[in-house]
């Protein structure tokens, strides 16, 4: 792969984990974007190819200035904002130190001292914003627009990928207690039985940590003889995840905690109404009766009488599919995320 000259670089976007994570699809879907603006790279062990971006040895032997005099550092993690710290005090590169904090709790002594070293902080929804003991700006996450659309032929598209002809639910996501995927099960083991016709679908991967759990849900099903009515499918590469949420007719977030949680916004994008917790940025993201409904987290019977209410009335579900999918066209498209970020940069490379 061909790496860009650091010496015309900007802005540098670390990302220093090489699993996927949230933070890893984040750079993946803005850096590209943002580098028809700016002259910005992330800095990664691995990435894909399309991402401009620099191999981590590279930062020893940069130069001290970029084009610009100063570089931007925009850390999205403890272990990127320690970086950019000992970057800029002890090997002496001259860089402003931006954050992103997503986090929704209570900062341990040293994250509140890292981001007291941050030139400027960037929060991804108000509620985070709320954890934070200085200012920071709230820049909500967007999505690709035409990498999310609603599918045109959702039947055929049911039919190409051998999946049943509906209705169709779906909670997708890394499966474990945290992200609430017993919850879904539970409620789908309550709910479908009064629906003959209906199936939901889990997909995601647990990883080794989360196998047993993973395994007593599986059990669960089986319990309650629903096993080919809930199905488990495995993680499927970015590039695929669209055609899932397109195929669904309604998406449960049922998480218990969250950072900011893109799923709601992707399947909106898609067209398919969202029943979500009351976590992350999902208050913000999702329209209670126009766009889903919003529950309280670990409330199962809360979860199962919301996707009660839209299999008993299709015609509402589909109504509101519609509404979600121009809900994320007016608010969430990426480039306006990647705009407000990119004139953050420019502030700051001004400074």
């Amino acid at each position: 792969m061909d790496h860009p000259d650091l010496s015309t670089i900007d802005v540098l976007a670390p990302n220093f984990k090489k699993r996927l994570s949230g933070v890893t699809a984040t750079v993946v879907r803005l850096v590209p974007l943002q580098a028809r603006d700016i002259a910005i790279a992330a800095v990664a062990p691995a990435l894909p190819p399309h991402v401009p971006q620099v191999p981590m040895r590279a930062l020893l032997t940069m130069s001290r200035e970029g084009p610009s005099g100063a570089r931007v550092w925009h850390a999205r993690r403890n272990s990127e904002m320690l970086a950019g710290i000992l970057l800029k005090r002890v090997l002496g590169k001259r860089l402003k130190l931006l954050f992103t904090s997503a986090s929704q709790r209570r900062h341990t002594r040293y994250s509140k001292w890292l981001i007291g070293q941050m030139d400027h902080v960037i929060s991804t929804s108000r509620r985070t914003a709320e954890y934070l003991e200085r200012p920071s700006d709230v820049i909500l996450h967007g999505i690709d627009l035409t990498g999310f659309a609603p599918a045109g032929d959702r039947a055929g598209l049911r039919a190409r990928m051998g999946l049943p002809a509906g209705p169709l639910i779906g909670c997708f996501g890394r499966i474990r207690a945290q992200k609430g995927t017993g919850d879904f099960v539970k409620a789908m083991i309550e709910v479908l039985p009064e629906f003959p016709g209906a199936c939901a679908i889990v997909m995601g991967r647990a990883t080794e940590k989360h196998r047993a759990y993973e395994r007593g849900l599986r059990e669960q099903v089986l319990a309650a003889g629903l096993e080919d009515r809930i199905l488990f499918k495995p993680e499927v590469p970015v590039h695929e995840i669209a055609d899932w949420y397109r195929a669904l007719d309604l998406f449960v977030a049922p998480q218990r905690w969250e950072g900011f949680g893109l799923t709601p916004l992707e399947a909106m994008a898609c067209g398919v109404p969202v029943v979500a917790t009351r976590v992350g940025a999902f208050e913000e993201l999702v329209v209670p009766g126009r766009t889903g409904a919003l529950i309280a987290p670990q409330d199962v019977g809360a979860m199962a009488g919301a996707v009660r209410g839209y299999l008993e009335n299709p015609a509402e579900m589909l109504l509101q599919g519609e509404d979600a999918r121009a809900h994320a066209v007016a608010r969430f498209d990426i480039a306006g995320e990647a705009a407000a970020i990119t004139a953050i940069y420019r502030k700051l490379l001004a400074g």
